[in-house]
């Protein structure tokens, strides 16, 4: 049932909710947190958890990228970013960090332009992945839809394990008159890898995306703590809302395709740890983390955050952010935690609420009551 709201006489809108306008409700049993199961599979490759690294420069290196790996989760690396566009890229973004001005100067936002505006180079994506299956972990890297094209023969020739499609938005129907758009149903079709695309921020946009194939679908768009979207755009999609109804959209999609699961992905406006209990709570199977990972002391930002929206050449809407930093990589995961505001012991915080309302696995958490509580 679909409650709408009058907005004016002449509009209509649906009542949509944040995550931070719900809550979990504990049921009647408990569980010891070393009891829990925190696991997450995606087509052969499975995790100790179900963090995936956002694939933005102020978040994953290709050593972030290992070291993530190394502990249970995915680093997705931006074959779009400084890294494939330097050879060596430690100066550019010590530059980046050292930029005077507040976080909204636009001198910043023109650096940021000048400095994205170097060409990728098909051989440094080759060799970044490559660092990473040396290191033994699972290999995934992200373009966006527009680059697709150009460079996905370079990537799945470098051994990619997981291929991610990432925008602001993605869609399964693109429309140009200008330029041949990506069909994404024949594109994924044709490759040997999984495939996750998104951000997608409701259920008929889910729907067609896992109609072609993809393995997982991301969730979300204009919610990230580096993004200006909603302000340059006037679009925003409360991800507590989004969620369930991409989460509807697999599971009417289970049912059309014969029993196929496509996973959910929220990804952007969870920066702590109470967030991605509601995500995982509103039917989310992981999360991918930009804010909250860019506080570890291995973040390549330094303490700052940034995403490609913060450098596009024709329409910025993005800002470089100051981050606290909180601890290490490990301790940003998996604690101890040295600050109650749920910023560290992400893992240790998910498992402790999944025990106090007594699920075993994040299937099972998916099935949680939650309250509407608006601010």
């Amino acid at each position: 049932m679909t409650y709408e709201i009058e907005i004016g006489r002449g509009k209509r809108g649906r009542r949509a909710y944040s995550l931070d306008e719900i809550s979990i409700v504990p049921a009647r049993r408990t569980r010891d947190p070393q009891d829990v199961s925190v696991k997450w599979q995606i087509d052969a490759y499975q995790f100790e958890v179900p963090v995936i690294g956002a694939p933005m420069d102020s978040v994953m290196s290709p050593e972030t990228a290992i070291a993530l790996g190394k502990l249970g989760g995915l680093g997705v690396l931006d074959l779009e970013g400084l890294w494939t566009r330097y050879e060596d890229p430690q100066p550019v973004l010590d530059e980046i960090a050292a930029l005077e001005g507040s976080v909204i100067e636009p001198g910043t936002t023109s650096r940021l332009q000048e400095l994205y505006s170097a060409p990728i180079q098909a051989e440094l994506i080759t060799a970044r992945l490559a660092e990473i299956r040396a290191a033994g972990v699972t290999v995934a890297g992200s373009l966006t839809p527009g680059r697709t094209q150009e460079f996905y023969k370079t990537v799945i020739a470098a051994g990619v394990d997981i291929f991610v499609i990432r925008g602001t938005t993605v869609s399964a129907e693109h429309v140009s008159k200008s330029t041949e758009p990506l069909n994404l149903k024949q594109f994924i079709y044709e490759l040997d890898v999984p495939v996750i695309v998104g951000g997608a921020a409701g259920y008929t946009s889910a729907l067609h995306l896992m109609r072609t194939g993809a393995a997982g679908v991301l969730v979300g768009f204009g919610g990230g703590a580096s993004t200006t979207t909603s302000r340059a755009l006037g679009i925003r999609s409360p991800m507590a809302s989004a969620i369930s109804d991409v989460a509807a959209a697999r599971r009417d999609y289970m049912d059309e395709s014969g029993g196929r699961y496509v996973h959910v992905i929220a990804d952007g406006g969870m920066g702590s740890s109470g967030d991605i209990v509601k995500a995982i709570a509103m039917g989310a199977d992981a999360v991918m983390l930009g804010a909250a990972l860019s506080r570890a002391a291995e973040a390549p930002g330094q303490g700052w955050h940034w995403g490609a929206e913060a450098h596009h050449q024709e329409l910025p809407r993005g800002h470089r952010v100051k981050m606290d930093t909180v601890g290490t990589l490990e301790e940003v995961l998996y604690g101890p935690a040295h600050r109650a505001d749920g910023s560290s012991n992400l893992i240790g915080a998910l498992r402790r609420s999944m025990a106090t309302t007594g699920y075993s696995d994040l299937k099972e958490f998916q099935r949680i009551d939650v309250i509407v509580n608006p601010r």
